[in-house]
């Protein structure tokens, strides 16, 4: 009789460790299943939304290019002062808006040391930058002719351009409240030539400083 019952609680002790087995392969395959599954939902959402940026940035990038390409060019308005002054004055082939101050109004001759002439060239040009072009970034470009430096203490005629630029930004900044942080320096010397350096008439319209407005 205790062989028998023996026998019994073995066979169902074998019989539940085997279901129980089985069970447990059954609960491990779902759940290597779901998470294969999650795996691939992850990886797809992940192409979706790098596929969703690049179509932002696109569509981003066309914006742009369109605002561009129908924003009206900036422009100085016909001003008496700048007129009585001797300054240039309009729109360049790039469609920015420009003031041209020359180096003959602002500059002795080989100088970067602003004149009392130019000085209150400067006061004038200040005063329509605030008041037509709030808010703009301001370029201060330094041009001159192609006569090599020779007696001055510039080394080159781009070293003198930059000079030049430099003092303008000064006194705009120091003395006509002109934002340093909307102003960028630059300078080109002699490589940007509004006319043939063939003779004085000619010169004389390279060396300059040209303000050039450019919209944020």
């Amino acid at each position: 009789m205790n062989t028998k019952r023996t026998l019994a609680t073995t066979l169902c002790s074998t019989l539940l460790l085997f279901f129980g087995s089985c069970a447990s392969q059954k609960t491990l395959k779902q759940y290597q299943d779901e998470v294969r599954v999650l795996r691939e939902e992850r990886t797809q959402l992940k192409k979706e939304n790098r596929e969703l940026r690049a179509q932002n940035d696109a569509n981003e990038t066309a914006m742009a290019e369109a605002s561009m390409k129908t924003a009206p060019p900036t422009q100085v308005a016909d001003n008496s002062e700048l007129n009585e002054l001797g300054l240039d004055y309009g729109t360049n082939k790039e469609g920015y808006s420009f003031i041209s101050i020359p180096a003959e109004v602002a500059f002795s001759s080989g100088k970067a040391e602003l004149t009392k002439k130019g000085q209150e060239a400067l006061k004038t040009v200040a005063r329509v930058l605030l008041e037509q072009h709030k808010g703009g970034r301001f370029w201060i470009e330094g041009h001159t002719d192609s006569d090599p430096i020779k007696t001055s203490k510039w080394e080159s005629n781009r070293d003198l351009s930059i000079e030049r630029g430099m003092a303008v930004l000064h006194y705009l900044v120091e003395e006509c409240n002109v934002p340093d942080a909307q102003c960028v320096v630059a300078g080109h010397g002699q490589y940007e030539p509004l006319a043939a350096n063939d003779d004085n008439s000619g010169k004389a319209r390279n060396r300059r400083v040209e303000i050039v407005v450019h919209k944020r």
